[in-house]
């Protein structure tokens, strides 16, 4: 991508500033070796552990040195951020430890798991509100708050000193290496981790390629790049919370349109599938945000290999209750659940046929709604079927259609399916 001059550019001055600022509440975060990455890529994959930050996210950064920024004046009145949760955490804790109050917008969709920990970061300190169904909603609700109250808004990402605060992981990674890094993936969702890593490479090693990774469903810093102007996006599947925004910062494109090397998108299902890997083969709970950078690595295997490679791990506040969520839409990524509507003959023993005779041995249903209809010979119902191999499902509905069984196919109808997951 082009290098035109922006009219805001993190310098490595203000980083080192803000590394300083940050150091009493920020913990320098290990850079550790993927054994399993390295050896499936044929590369150095080096972890960038932010998920073991003391509020679980790399968040702390931004968020402590911009409210650290304030002037006495500001702090007396209280500050109001909004944040689909980690940036809320970040806030949350920065205003029990300085001792102010803080109002914090988050989306009324924001898991139960991070409105919790935002309450215990900031005990007595905060007051939660819930508004919207996305982070732009609640950030609109709580810069209205600001005007009417006099308080000072914390950006989650298009601020200076936020992108500054973020920008110490870089400052980080090039101390904890005795290489040259060849390349650096980093998730994006308003960009101001994305920004501020700009920022600290371009001074300390211009050579590195940084990478950005957003959800597939929400690909708001790939289209405005693409446009060639900061874009917003209506609708965006807001699956990835921590990465999912209609508008990325009008700071943070400038900048990462100008020094991104390049700008990719993952699907949704295939970080499932890394979030589920993480915590079974290496005992690492990510949240989905979290995962974007290493199931970005696929779509780079040809290029990194025999490179040394970080993969920024963005956070872990991952809420339990969505974990059978997270295993369909793994499974249906990797065309493993099927959805269908099977015509039953309305005679006894057709769901003793479907089961003995159209099934194959390995196939579970795992979903299953009847509707009896008496007038009808048929009767309709929806089922889901997982399969062990996804080489079986053209013989499943090659059987199913033999025996009249077949109604529709509705995994690849998003109208019809999106009722059922």
């Amino acid at each position: 991508m082009d290098t035109e001059v922006t009219t805001y550019f993190p310098e490595l001055e203000d980083i080192q500033k803000a590394a300083s600022t940050i150091k009493e509440v920020s913990m320098v975060t290990p850079l550790m070796n993927s054994i399993r990455y390295s050896k499936k890529y044929d590369a150095n994959i080096l972890l960038k552990r932010e998920d073991l930050q003391r509020v679980r996210s790399y968040k702390i950064r931004g968020a402590f040195n911009k409210i650290s920024s304030l002037t006495k004046e500001q702090l007396a009145k209280g500050v109001v951020c909004a944040s689909a949760g980690n940036h809320a955490q970040g806030v949350a804790f920065a205003c029990h430890h300085l001792g102010i109050e803080g109002t914090i917008y988050m989306p009324s969709v924001t898991p139960k798991q991070k409105i919790e920990q935002t309450q215990m970061f900031g005990g007595d300190q905060v007051k939660i509100v819930l508004e919207g169904d996305t982070f732009d909603d609640a950030s609109k609700a709580a810069r209205n708050s600001c005007k009417t109250q006099g308080k000072t808004f914390v950006h989650p990402f298009d601020d200076p000193k936020t992108i500054e605060g973020q920008g110490t992981i870089g400052l980080e990674i090039f101390k904890q290496v005795d290489h040259p890094i060849d390349y650096i993936f980093v998730a994006v969702g308003g960009g101001g981790l994305a920004s501020g890593l700009c920022g600290a490479m371009k001074a300390l090693s211009p050579k590195t390629k940084i990478i950005g990774v957003e959800p597939k469903g929400a690909p708001s810093m790939l289209t405005s790049i693409r446009e060639n102007k900061n874009t917003e996006i209506v609708d965006i599947d807001k699956f990835i919370d921590g990465a999912a925004v209609q508008k990325v910062g009008d700071l943070n494109f400038d900048i990462c349109k100008s020094y991104l090397s390049d700008m990719i998108t993952v699907p949704e299902g295939l970080v499932c599938q890394t979030i589920l890997d993480l915590y079974n083969r290496d005992a690492i709970v990510v949240e989905p945000a979290g995962a974007l950078t290493l199931a970005a690595l696929e779509t780079y295997k040809d290029k990194i290999k025999g490179k040394n490679v970080v993969c920024i791990v963005s956070g872990s506040n991952n809420d339990i209750t969505r974990t059978a969520e997270i295993k369909e839409r793994a499974l249906l990524y990797a065309d493993l659940k099927h959805y269908f509507i099977v015509r039953f003959p309305q005679r006894a023993g057709a769901l003793k046929q479907f089961v003995g005779e159209i099934l194959g041995p390995n196939d579970d249903i795992t979903h299953f709604e009847y509707s009896k209809k008496s007038s009808r010979e048929n009767g309709p119902a929806v089922v889901g079927i997982e399969l062990k191999d996804k080489k079986d499902l053209q013989p499943l509905i090659a059987r199913m259609k033999e025996h009249n069984f077949f109604g529709d196919y509705l995994n690849d109808k998003p109208d019809l399916f999106q009722f059922l997951v």
